[in-house]
C-alpha cells in the first residue's frame, strides 16, 4: 500500500508521467471497447449447427431458422415433380455445418407449377441452328426422325404433342419439354462418326448428340442418383462406343454416375473405343480404296 501511495504522489507530481499513465489507460480502455465491439458484431463464439431444411414449407424453415438465429433466404427454384411444391429442395450450407449466429442460408425450392415458353418456329433450319434456338427457349429435342432429302440435317418438319408448329402459331410448352423434328437425309449420306460423351454432364451430352444426329436413349444411374443430384452426375459409358460410325437418327444409351474412379475408368475405355474406331475405319477406307483399284 505505502508503495502504491508513493506511486501515486510521484504521478500526481509528475506532468510527463502522469500524462504517460493517462495515455495507457486510454490505450487499455480503447482496445477494451474494440475488443468487446467486434465480438457483438462477429458475434464471436456463436456458433450454431445448421438444421436440414430440406422438406420444409418456406413457413415452416423460417420457423427452424428464427430459432436456430439463423436466416433462411430463397436462392432460386425449380421444378420436380416427384416432390411436392413449395417444399425445399436444397440449402447453401448444407445440414451439419458450423456457421455464426445471424448467417444467411439460401434454399431452392420446388416450384408448384413448370413455367411455360414459346416453342420457337425452326422449319427450314439448319438442325444445329434448330437445336440451338430449341436449347435457348429451355426445351429439349424429344426426337429426330429422318426422311430422305436432297438435304441433310434440314428440318423439314416440327412437331409438339402430336401437331405441327406452324408459322405464328404461338404454341406453349412447359420447360424441359420435348420437340420432335422430321429432319431430311440424303441417299448418299454417309455414317456419323458418335460423339464422345464421357464426363460431360446430361444436359451436355444430350446436346452433343442432337448436334451430331443421333437421339437421346436410356438413361441410367447409379443408385444413389435422383432427382436432384443428377445435375451433378457425368456419362462413364456409352452405347454405341465414342468414335463408332452410325446412321442419322441412331439412339445411344447413356450410363450416368458421381464416382470419379467409374469416370476415369470410362474415361480410358472412351479413348480406347475411339482409337479402336479410328484403326477400323481408317482399314476399311483402304480396303474399300484397293477394292476400286
Amino acid at each position: 500500500m505505502e508503495f502504491l501511495r508513493k506511486l501515486a504522489r510521484k504521478i500526481n507530481g509528475d506532468v510527463i508521467t502522469r500524462n504517460l499513465v493517462l495515455a495507457a489507460c486510454a490505450v487499455i480502455v480503447f482496445v477494451f471497447v474494440v475488443s468487446q465491439l467486434l465480438n457483438l458484431f462477429t458475434r464471436h463464439g456463436q456458433v450454431k449447427v445448421v438444421p436440414d431444411f430440406s422438406g420444409m414449407t418456406v413457413e415452416e424453415a423460417l420457423r427452424a431458422g428464427r430459432n436456430a438465429s439463423l436466416r433462411i433466404e430463397i436462392n432460386d427454384s425449380l421444378y420436380v415433380p416427384a416432390y411436392p411444391g413449395g417444399v425445399i429442395l436444397e440449402q447453401n450450407p448444407a445440414s451439419g455445418a458450423r456457421v455464426k449466429s445471424g448467417r444467411h442460408i439460401f434454399v431452392t425450392i420446388n416450384s408448384f407449377h413448370q413455367k411455360k415458353v414459346e416453342i420457337p418456329y425452326v422449319t427450314g433450319f439448319s438442325l444445329r441452328q434448330a437445336k440451338n434456338n430449341i436449347e435457348m427457349a429451355g426445351l429439349e429435342i424429344k426426337e429426330l426422325i429422318y426422311r430422305n432429302d436432297i438435304a441433310t440435317n434440314n428440318v423439314l418438319e416440327e412437331r409438339y404433342e402430336g401437331k405441327a408448329i406452324r408459322p405464328g402459331s404461338k404454341v406453349e410448352a412447359e420447360i424441359g419439354s420435348g420437340v420432335t423434328l422430321v429432319v431430311g437425309k440424303a441417299e448418299d449420306a454417309p455414317l456419323q462418326q458418335v460423339p464422345k460423351l464421357v464426363g460431360f454432364s446430361v444436359r451436355e451430352a444430350k446436346s452433343r448428340l442432337w448436334e451430331a444426329g443421333f437421339n437421346v436413349g436410356k438413361i441410367s444411374g447409379d443408385d444413389e442418383i435422383n432427382a436432384l443430384n443428377e445435375r451433378e452426375a457425368k456419362v462413364y459409358q456409352q452405347t454405341p462406343a465414342t468414335g463408332s460410325r452410325q446412321p442419322l437418327g441412331t439412339t445411344v444409351r447413356l450410363l450416368i454416375t458421381r464416382d470419379e474412379k467409374k469416370l476415369e475408368d470410362g474415361h480410358k475405355a472412351s479413348d480406347r473405343d475411339a482409337r479402336a474406331a479410328a484403326k477400323a475405319w481408317a482399314e476399311s477406307e483402304e480396303a474399300a480404296r484397293d477394292a476400286n483399284e
